[in-house]
């Protein structure tokens, strides 16, 4: 991902994406299509319809399925607000010592 919403697509990713369009036309060699939840939907016309029309993929394709890394929620909860408490408490430490070296420095406010 180049960002939250971007992604760069690899020769790879291409190649999955051309093969994926090929079998949805039918073409043998690349295989039998099949929806994949999160990637590919082929969509009926009364899919659309029944969505007034609307096209915005996530209608049709869905999410993926998450997988379960067996970890409760609270427990994955607890130890991700232990980090980011340990980085808040980091941060103000560093913010305090750029103050100090800026007042140094006679930029102070």
């Amino acid at each position: 991902m180049t960002d939250r919403t971007h992604k760069e697509l690899t020769a790879d990713d291409i190649a999955e994406i051309a093969r994926t369009y090929h079998a949805w036309r039918g073409e043998p060699k690349d295989g039998g299509y099949e929806d994949v939840a999160g990637y590919c939907k082929a969509a009926t016309l009364d899919d659309i319809k029944a969505n007034d029309f609307v096209l915005t993929p996530g209608r049709y394709v869905g999410a993926a399925e998450i997988e379960d890394d067996g970890i409760p929620f609270e427990v994955k909860m607890t130890e991700l607000s232990k980090t980011l408490f340990e980085q808040m408490a980091d941060a103000a430490e560093l913010d305090s010592m750029i103050r100090a070296n800026l007042k140094e420095l006679g930029y102070a406010q």
